[in-house]
């Protein structure tokens, strides 16, 4: 989908074609508007086509005419009736009187400036709407890893109750996330330093600020993804040594209970021996009441060794 907007008046408003100092926002965008944007500002279809590509990595690409920044953004997606996060490339494209924005999706990163909720938001002024963008997107990075906190808090509280696949699978899966959210903000790190030595976008006088304030937030939503990482790592070998340990409860409990069956079982068979004419016979056969003597004397020695076993330090 193709969007045109530009600055009028100080409002930001949806125009039908591009002109001097608009933005062009190319989102899940057809081959057709791709390659009608390519042949209207001269840009290399290829490096249109580049963030279209999720394995695509952040960089700042000088090139004769335009300059491209990719960086990675945060996104979330719904399956199975619970959210994903994982990260997507952003490409920032500049020309002489253009700035075109190009992704895959249609990212919440980008709907503040169309909707002109962003204060200072100027389409004419690149370089600061580049800014504004990184800005937006380390906030929306500091947003998710807040939400990813609360979800690994919950996850836990799950866990102690009841550890079942599902919520072993998500505490991993949150792992990964926090992975993969660390490895993209330090890619953005290396383009936000590229961009503070960069002479060829036209700098405004409060964009050095605002080049701190971005190199800030995205350094301390690294320092968050790996706090967080670090957390839930420890709290996954955790909850494997929780998970080991039950199963060794569980092997105890089966153990006693089957040394104790073995004891009837063994008074019972011997009991039961038909002995030859002239050999010791069986204790109390000629009792009526020698049966009922048998199981209560290996009941009793079942709930004697019963008692040793579950005191016993070799099944602790």
């Amino acid at each position: 989908m193709l969007r045109i907007f530009s600055t009028i008046n100080g409002q930001v408003e949806q125009i039908g074609k591009p002109e001097n100092g608009s933005w062009l926002c190319l989102s899940e965008p057809t081959d057709v508007e791709l390659a009608t944007v390519a042949s209207q500002t001269g840009i290399d279809l290829a490096d249109l086509r580049a963030p279209l590509d999720d394995e695509e990595r952040s960089r700042v690409d000088v090139e004769d005419g335009y300059t491209m920044v990719i960086v990675d953004i945060p996104t979330v997606e719904e399956r199975g009736g619970r959210d994903w996060y994982e990260t997507i490339p952003l490409s920032i494209i500049v020309t002489e009187g253009l700035i075109i924005t190009v992704c895959m999706q249609d990212t919440p990163v980008l709907h503040p400036f169309m909707e002109g909720t962003i204060r200072g938001f100027n389409t004419f002024m690149k370089s600061r709407f580049i800014l504004q963008i990184l800005y937006r997107n380390a906030t929306m990075y500091l947003r998710y890893l807040r939400i990813i906190d609360r979800e690994s808090d919950k996850l836990e509280l799950k866990l102690r109750h009841s550890m079942q696949n599902r919520e072993i699978l998500s505490l991993l899966e949150l792992s990964k996330t926090l992975v993969y959210f660390a490895t993209s903000l330090k890619s953005n790190e290396i383009v936000l330093e590229k961009l503070g030595t960069l002479a060829r976008i036209k700098q405004y006088p409060e964009d050095a600020d605002l080049l701190s304030d971005v190199i800030t937030e995205n350094k301390q939503a690294i320092e968050m993804a790996n706090i967080y990482s670090g957390v839930l790592a420890n709290m996954t070998d955790a909850f494997a040594s929780i998970v080991s340990n039950n199963l060794n409860n569980v092997m105890r409990i089966f153990t006693i209970i089957s040394i104790t069956l073995s004891i009837p079982t063994l008074v019972f068979s011997m009991y039961g021996m038909n002995f030859q004419e002239g050999m010791l016979g069986m204790p109390f056969s000629d009792k009526p009441w020698g049966f009922a003597v048998v199981i209560l004397i290996s009941l009793a020695v079942s709930a004697v060794v019963t008692w040793f076993l579950t005191r016993s330090r070799m099944f602790k």
